[in-house]
């Protein structure tokens, strides 16, 4: 079926660490401390996800599809998501951006 909605997830290894943020790990509170504007978006999209997820699933139930624009966001928050944790543990160096895609 080409219709189908499938999700791919991709980890590049890192040729290279930065020794410095490896060393604000220690300083757990200081990322903590950066990392609050993402927070506080996505305290309100994933709100907003659930609230499309319940009308999704309405939607499913009369139509039998799932409707692309509600599936693109909520995936786009997951990601969003995934970025932030994956920085605030220190799998990446790279400062997430703002955005979902």
């Amino acid at each position: 079926m080409d219709d189908q909605q499938a999700v791919s997830f991709d980890v590049r290894y890192p040729e290279s660490s930065s020794r410095l943020l490896a060393l604000l790990a220690i300083f757990f509170w200081f990322k903590l401390l950066l990392i609050i504007p993402h927070g506080i978006i996505l305290y309100a999209l994933w709100i907003a996800v659930f609230v499309t997820n319940y009308i999704a699933q309405w939607v499913i139930l009369f139509t039998g599809k799932y409707p692309r624009g509600l599936f693109d966001f909520g995936v786009g928050v997951q990601r969003w998501s995934l970025r932030v944790t994956a920085w605030l543990n220190g799998w990446t160096d790279q400062y997430p951006p703002f955005g979902m895609k």
